[in-house]
């Protein structure tokens, strides 16, 4: 599981099932992502330090760092907002489709078997329609999701950067846990996690101010128009 988490161990401020589609589908975005550097540096080779010189070596949890970022949860928020309208179809032919089974179920044996036939045609049919729906909806929620991530992270990148020269750090490695494909850092000191302190760099340069915060008393939204609320993920 990818572990989602604030550069001193608080939990992001976003929806448990967000997470989930983060867990899910974010490997090859954050992998992408996460490479600005290589070909950033392969366009402007620095020059190699001395054999003496100091290697200084920072930790980014960057995904953290891309989702905690103003701009991203504004984003977020919008893109939740979009796919109201579909979640509220598929609840409302869901509730539909436990209406008729309900009531298959009670008079089932007052019906003729041909009615019988009829009505679990129907609630078949309504079935794929649902099943149809819900998968249309959660490709096209995943793969905004994704686009939305890749174009943040790209320029939370270029701060990262431009934060590590200015700081004189000589290597950046990314904490995020090595089933997303990146270094996986055994341990390091607090002292040297650059995450904050990108998230602050990034919200200052974007002049994006902090989304108000969500009532709690609301719930968490679902991940995507769904049915059925995803389970929460393991922490």
């Amino acid at each position: 599981m990818v572990r989602v988490r604030a550069a001193r161990g608080e939990p992001i401020g976003i929806s448990k099932e967000f997470s989930t589609v983060m867990n899910r589908k974010f490997a090859l975005s954050i992998t992408l992502a996460s490479g600005f550097a290589l070909s950033a540096t392969a366009q402007t080779p620095p020059a190699a330090p001395a054999p003496s010189a100091a290697t200084n070596i920072a930790v980014i949890l960057f995904q953290t760092a891309v989702t905690q970022t103003n701009e991203f949860q504004r984003d977020f928020t919008d893109l939740q907002t979009k796919f109201d309208p579909q979640r509220q179809q598929l609840k409302s032919l869901s509730d539909e489709i436990e209406t008729l089974e309900k009531q298959l179920q009670t008079q089932g044996d007052k019906l003729s078997d041909t009615e019988r036939a009829t009505r679990a045609r129907t609630i078949d049919e309504k079935k794929k329609q649902a099943q149809r729906m819900q998968e249309d909806a959660q490709t096209d929620y995943q793969q905004q999701i994704q686009e939305l991530f890749a174009t943040v992270a790209g320029k939370v990148g270029d701060v990262m950067v431009a934060y590590a020269k200015q700081q004189g750090y000589t290597m950046v490695l990314d904490e995020t846990e090595k089933e997303q494909q990146a270094p996986l850092v055994l341990y390091a000191v607090p002292s040297i996690e650059i995450t904050k302190a990108v998230i602050d760099a990034y919200n200052t340069k974007s002049g994006i101010p902090a989304p108000p915060q969500q009532p709690s008393a609301a719930g968490p939204r679902p991940a995507a128009p769904t049915a059925k609320p995803p389970a929460a993920p393991a922490h």
